[in-house]
């Protein structure tokens, strides 16, 4: 893949013309840096007041909507809704549009379950298509992982202090939780970057999916004993677990 990086051209007070590179990277299977500017938007929102699912979901069909439904476990009548695009505007123009239409329009918002991210590269991965769209939008799309776990979380400060090599021996153990359970099939994980797209200051929104409810609740239940989580968080949460009602079909 060659580098599609963009640059923005920015002079600093007293210093050259400096280059900007907004893209996400990579590494070739030969060591080569890789770069690429596409990448997912995903947006979660939660309602209530739902007296059938049904009519939202000819609603987001008739829209054509990139999305999933969940139903709210802890809410009856509830629901959750996760829509997707490589393009933001389309928030703003056919997802704007249908939700301030009856049926949507007819419910009740939950704004504090509302969470904007963008999927991102941590710079090692040699698919960057794979890693920044089509991985996410399968996992999300996929029949065989009804059951979805939602939230978003800030970092404390003293993460930001550490070393490069202190981060990534932290990360490390608490990534190392997440592949087990992804190599067994019993979940697995969606991590987006939120800086400056969360109304709360939220660094991160995470989803946990998988074919069962408990595997997803023992995820979270490790992680908590992690350096990241123990000693690096500032927040974490609220949760929206829910249960699949309508999905867009995986491409």
């Amino acid at each position: 893949m060659k580098p599609t990086g963009l640059a923005i051209h920015e002079r600093g007070q007293g210093s050259d013309l400096e280059d900007i590179d907004l893209s996400e990277k990579g590494r070739s299977a030969t060591g080569e840096v890789i770069s690429s500017n596409r990448r997912l938007f995903m947006q979660f929102m939660a309602f209530g007041g739902v007296e059938d699912t049904q009519h939202l979901t000819d609603a987001l069909m008739a829209h054509g909507i990139s999305g999933v439904l969940y139903a709210d476990i802890n809410d009856p009548r509830g629901v959750g809704l996760l829509v997707f695009t490589e393009s933001p505007d389309y928030l703003m123009t056919d997802v704007r549009e249908l939700l301030t239409r009856p049926p949507f329009a007819d419910l009740t918002p939950k704004p504090e379950h509302t969470m904007l991210g963008r999927t991102y590269a941590i710079g090692y991965e040699n698919d960057l298509d794979e890693t920044l769209v089509g991985r996410p939008r399968r996992r999300v799309c996929d029949p065989g992982l009804p059951w979805a776990i939602w939230y978003p979380l800030r970092r404390a400060g003293s993460f930001e202090q550490l070393s490069t090599q202190e981060q990534n021996v932290i990360l490390a153990e608490h990534g190392g939780i997440g592949r087990a359970f992804g190599r067994a099939h019993l979940g697995y994980d969606i991590r987006l970057a939120c800086h400056g797209l969360d109304k709360n200051d939220n660094d991160f929104v995470v989803a946990l999916l998988g074919p069962e409810l408990t595997p997803l609740s023992m995820i979270v239940q490790r992680m908590r004993k992690t350096k990241q989580t123990s000693l690096h968080l500032e927040r974490l949460g609220p949760f929206f677990i829910g249960k699949v009602v309508w999905q867009t079909q995986p491409e």
